[in-house]
Formats: C-alpha cells, structure tokens, sequence
C-alpha cells in the first residue's frame, strides 16, 4: 500500500488599499498553483473605497478571508494576517504582485529539507503597464540600479540576507516578536535581519519567481527610494547597527557628491575630481544601460534612472541620519504617506 503523503498547510496573507486594477491577478495566480496542500489566502484591506473589497468578497466561495486593517499601514496588516493565519507556513504578498505556478511548491519544498532554513524566497521579475515604467523595470533589474540584491538581479542558488514576498516558518513569528508596526517602510528587511539574528538562515532559489509590478513614474519611484533610505536609518537606530553594508554606498555616493561641490569653492583640484567622479558615473551608467537596453535610445533613458535610485535613497539615508540621529525625532507623518499616490 503507497503512503500517502502530507502536505503543510500555507498562509498567504496580502496587505492592500485600493488595489482595484491588480487583486483580482492576485488572487487568482494563488488559486492557480500547482501545489497539493491547502493554500490559504487572508487579504487584509486598509479600509478600500475603491471597489477592492467587492472583488475579494467575490472569491469567499473560494475560501478567501478578508479582514479589516483599520490603521491602514503596511506592518499591521502584516501582523493582523499572521495572527488569523493556520499555516505551517506563511507568505508576505504585496498587491502589486502576482505569482508563478509553482511559487509555492518550490517554497515548501527547500522549507521541509532544512529546519535551518527560516525564510526562503526567490526572483522577482519586474512588470511594468507605460514606458516610463518600462525603463525603470529594466533599471531595477540591474547591479548597477540595485547593487547586489540576488532577489532583484538574479542568481546561483544559496544563503543570502534577504528576500522579497519570502516564506516563513510560522512558528519564528512570535520568536522574533512579528513584524514592528513603527516601520511603515522596510518592515521586511528588518524582519529578516532579526530572522538572521535569532539563528535562522535566508535561502533563496532562482526557481522561485514571483512578478511585481514597477512603479509607473519617476517621481514615484525617487519617493519609493527617498522613503527606503530615511527609514533604513530608523530601523539601524532601532538596532544600533548598520544591518547591510550596500545600504551605504547611496549614502557616501550623495555624501562625495555634496563635499565635491563644497570644496570646489576651496580649491579647483576638487572640481577636477568631483568632474572625473561624475563623469566615470556616467560613463559606467550608460555601459549597464546599454547592457540592459534593445534600443540604442534607450540606454540613455536607463541610465537616467540610476542616479534617481542613488541619489533619493542617499538623500533620503542622510535626512535619516539628521532627523533620527542628529535630532532624535520620530518618523513624521508626512514620510508615512504611500508612494504610489
């Protein structure tokens, strides 16, 4: 007589706030998985005047759970789905995301080989719906725009320090005291490093591939990364440690940039160096941008996306430093607001 196989039950839990346009490809990517187990889903809304909550109120035959956030921010919604969740396993989904097939069974596979293992995730593949959303896909896809996050840019199989959309063990949430609600950016990142602090391993294979969609504009994007590097400061006070090292080489990029203009007006040796920096910049952003271009016009185009990355994540990293270091405020209202407004 063949045994008969278990398989772990998985939570899926999805913050949103009027995510009228993408849920429903959400959902359905999750209800399409190619996995044995239960798949649970717990969508939880931040109070959606848009007509969000009618369409995931259509799939409840479906067996999906829609639950309130009436604080409305990202790290509740997280700890609100987690707390209803029944899985051996859970997964973070943002609702500009959608996921492969087999996204699932491949987690649970790699989680079930190794008790070390506490998160595993795989590659995001960058969607975009305009042109301008086209370039910065193609930009964030790059080692250049994103430095060496294997997530974002691909790669070997193997331990790394953090993943997007990851699975975890359900039972390290209260171990680590789940996901802290000040955080209103880079919550996950945090998350991961305390994971890693607790003992746990990150493991990320390229066979995992979930897909995200970009923003459309370039302002949206230099406030996406404005607000990344003004809470990573927040989040390594909280810690009293610089929890990655790439986190630094925006800031000391904007750091060079602001000292070169200042000592061009003390000696004109450091405008001939601030010229080269730039222009060696430059030069290295339009060679990547080529690499990731089809079209000769477009390499330009990319290029120009890199210093946006850059620069509002090092600007955004230096205002931290005077807000939360120099001045020891708190985290202002006005840099809790969502950057896809």
């Amino acid at each position: 007589m063949q045994e008969t196989r278990s398989y772990p039950i998985v939570s899926i839990v999805i913050p949103c706030r009027n995510e009228q346009n993408y849920i429903e490809k959400n959902i359905n990517s999750i209800l399409n998985q190619n996995y044995e187990g239960e798949i649970e889903i717990l969508i939880v809304d931040g109070m959606s005047d848009d007509g969000t909550r009618d369409i995931v109120s259509s799939y409840q035959d479906s067996g999906v759970i829609l639950l309130d956030n009436p604080h409305q921010f990202t790290p509740h919604a997280m700890n609100i789905g987690i707390h209803e969740a029944k899985g051996k396993y859970f997964v973070i989904l943002g609702g500009h995301s959608f996921l492969d097939e087999n996204f699932v069974r491949y987690n649970v596979e790699v989680l079930e080989q190794n008790e070390d293992i506490g998160c595993c995730g795989g590659q995001i593949k960058n969607v975009y719906e305009n042109e301008e959303g086209e370039i910065i896909a193609k930009a964030m896809a790059s080692k250049f725009g994103v430095g060496n996050a294997t997530f974002r840019v691909g790669g070997n199989a193997g331990f790394v320090d953090t993943v997007a959309f990851g699975m975890y063990r359900a039972k390290i949430h209260q171990e680590i005291e789940g996901f802290d609600e000040e955080l209103v950016r880079n919550q996950d990142d945090e998350y991961n490093f305390k994971l890693s602090k607790a003992g746990y391993k990150i493991y990320f294979d390229p066979k995992i591939v979930s897909h995200y969609y970009v923003r459309g504009s370039y302002k949206k994007l230099y406030k996406q990364y404005y607000q990344y590097g003004y809470w990573k400061v927040y989040v390594n006070k909280k810690h009293n440690t610089v929890t990655s090292v790439r986190q630094l080489i925006p800031f000391f990029f904007v750091l060079s940039l602001i000292a070169g203009i200042v000592l061009s007006f003390v000696h004109y040796s450091f405008f001939y160096m601030l010229f080269l920096g730039v222009f060696s910049y430059s030069f290295l952003a339009f060679l990547f941008g080529f690499k990731k271009a089809e079209k000769l016009n477009d390499s330009f185009k990319i290029a120009s996306v890199f210093p946006i990355l850059h620069f509002s994540y090092g600007f955004g990293y230096l205002v931290g430093i005077f807000d939360f270091i120099v001045r020891k405020k708190k985290p202002s209202k006005r840099s809790k607001t969502l950057s896809r407004k």
